[in-house]
């Protein structure tokens, strides 16, 4: 079982060895990696509001996430995720 030091009983996930990286998107770059994969906005897979990997990134609906994943097979990979309510 996990302890919790008593000033703090919440578990920070991104804190985690196995959690990738999340960072929010600027309006810029999110024009930019639309046109770079000729990708619809609305069509972006989605990522909830809720995610705890997404608490510390102050987002709100419509944001578009990276995420960046390391692997041993194959280095590091990114993907993209939209801000949904649910």
């Amino acid at each position: 079982c996990l302890e919790l030091p008593e000033e703090s009983q919440e578990y920070d996930a991104t804190a985690h060895v196995l959690s990738p990286t999340h960072e929010k998107l600027t309006d810029d770059e999110v024009e930019q990696l639309l046109k770079d994969y000729n990708v619809e906005y609305a069509k972006l897979p989605k990522i909830s509001i809720t995610d705890p990997s997404i608490d510390n990134l102050e987002v709100k609906l419509g944001d578009v996430i990276k995420i960046s994943r390391k692997s041993a097979t194959s280095g590091n990979t990114v993907y993209y995720r939209m801000v949904i309510e649910q």
